[in-house]
C-alpha cells in the first residue's frame, strides 16, 4: 500500500519549498567541496543553472523511452522519472552528469519493473560508442540505489487510474464512457511527469486529477462523481483539500517550460568546465581512478591466490585433510 510505503515515507515532501531547498543544499555542497584559491563560486553553476540542464535532460529522458526497442511499458517511463528526480534531490549535476545518470535510471526501471532486457539489448538504443555505455550504466547502478536509499518500489498513479475508471463504469454509468477520454488522461500524467507532483502527491491524487481534467477537457461534467460517489461520506474539509490539490496539480502543468535550446547550451558549456572530472568518463582523472581500481582488484586476486596456495601447501603437509574437513 502506498501509506505504508518508502515513498510516501520519504519521498513525498511537505511543498516545493523543501524540495527547492535540498537541490541547494546538494549545490552548496559540491561548490564547498570544489572551491579552491584558483576558483571562485561564479565558476560554478547556480542551482537555476542547474535546473535549466537537468529539466532538458527530463525531456531527454522521456524521448529515450518513447524511442526504446522493445518498446517499454509506461511503468517503467514512470519509474524512471521517480529515480532521475529522486537521485538530484540530495547530487548536484555538476557531480553526476544527467546523460549518464539518465540511461542508469532507466536501466533499472527496467529491472524493478520486471521488463525484461539485457544490458546489450538496452545499450542498443544508445548512440555512440556502446561498450562505453555499458561501462557508464554499470559503474552508476549502484551509486544510484545507494543514492535512492535502496528505496526501489515506486507506486506510479497509473494503476489508480484504471480502478477510477473501472469505478465510473460499474457506478456511473450515465457519464461519458471514460474510454474515450482516455487520451486526454495519458496525455495530462505524461505531463506530469516534468513537474515535482510525484514527489508532492500521492499516486491516487494525480490519477484523479487526470480525470478531471479528461473530463473538463471534453466538457464532461464529472464534479457529482466527487461528491455523490467517490467522498459521498466524507467532510467538507477533506472535499475542499481534494479541489486546492487538484487546483495545485493543475498549475504545475500548465507552468511546464521547455528549456530554450540556446539557455541550456550556455548552462552546458558552463558544466564542462566546473564538473567533477573524477566522474567524467573521458577524463584522464577518471580513467587513472578506474585503472587503479583495477590494479587494486587485482592485487586482491593476487594476494588470495597466495593464501589459497599457502593453504594447499598445508593440507599437503598433514597428509592432505585439512583441518576443517570432517572424516566421514
Amino acid at each position: 500500500m502506498f501509506s505504508t510505503s518508502t515513498q510516501s515515507k520519504c519521498w513525498v515532501f511537505k511543498d516545493e519549498t523543501q524540495i527547492t531547498r535540498l537541490r541547494k543544499a546538494a549545490n552548496d555542497r559540491f561548490i564547498s567541496r570544489q572551491l579552491s584559491s584558483n576558483r571562485s563560486t561564479g565558476d560554478f553553476l547556480s542551482p537555476e543553472e542547474e535546473r535549466t540542464i537537468y529539466k532538458h535532460y527530463e525531456f531527454t529522458l522521456r524521448d529515450f523511452c518513447k524511442k526504446f526497442q522493445p518498446p517499454v511499458p509506461r511503468g517503467v517511463i514512470g519509474t524512471s522519472f521517480h529515480y532521475f528526480k529522486r537521485f538530484y534531490l540530495n547530487n548536484s549535476v555538476m557531480d553526476y552528469h544527467p546523460k549518464h545518470m539518465l540511461v542508469t535510471c532507466v536501466y533499472l526501471a527496467c529491472k524493478v519493473e520486471e521488463f525484461n532486457v539485457s544490458i546489450a539489448q538496452f545499450v542498443s538504443n544508445v548512440r555512440g560508442d556502446r561498450e562505453k555505455a555499458t561501462d557508464i550504466i554499470l559503474n552508476n547502478e549502484l551509486l544510484l540505489m545507494q543514492q535512492l536509499k535502496y528505496h526501489l518500489t515506486i507506486h506510479n498513479p497509473y494503476r489508480p487510474l484504471e480502478g477510477l475508471l473501472i469505478d465510473l463504469k460499474t457506478r456511473c454509468p450515465q457519464f461519458p464512457d471514460p474510454e474515450k477520454l482516455r487520451i486526454f488522461m495519458d496525455d495530462f500524467l505524461e505531463r506530469t511527469l516534468f513537474t515535482d507532483a510525484m514527489l508532492l502527491l500521492a499516486p491516487s491524487q494525480i490519477a484523479l486529477t487526470a480525470v478531471l481534467y479528461a473530463a473538463n477537457k471534453a466538457q464532461a461534467n464529472f464534479e457529482t462523481y466527487i461528491t455523490d460517489f467517490l467522498f459521498a461520506n466524507s467532510p467538507r474539509e477533506k472535499l475542499h483539500h481534494i479541489r486546492d490539490t487538484v487546483k495545485k496539480l493543475y498549475l504545475m502543468v500548465r507552468g511546464i517550460e521547455v528549456p530554450p535550446k540556446d539557455r541550456v547550451r550556455a548552462c552546458e558549456q558552463k558544466l564542462e568546465k566546473c564538473r567533477n572530472q573524477e566522474n567524467n568518463p573521458d577524463s584522464q582523472v577518471y580513467k587513472r581512478k578506474m585503472q587503479d581500481g583495477l590494479d587494486d582488484d587485482q592485487q586482491t586476486s593476487s594476494k588470495y591466490s597466495r593464501i589459497s596456495e599457502e593453504h594447499r601447501q598445508v593440507d599437503d603437509s598433514m597428509g592432505g585433510s585439512s583441518a576443517l574437513e570432517v572424516s566421514p
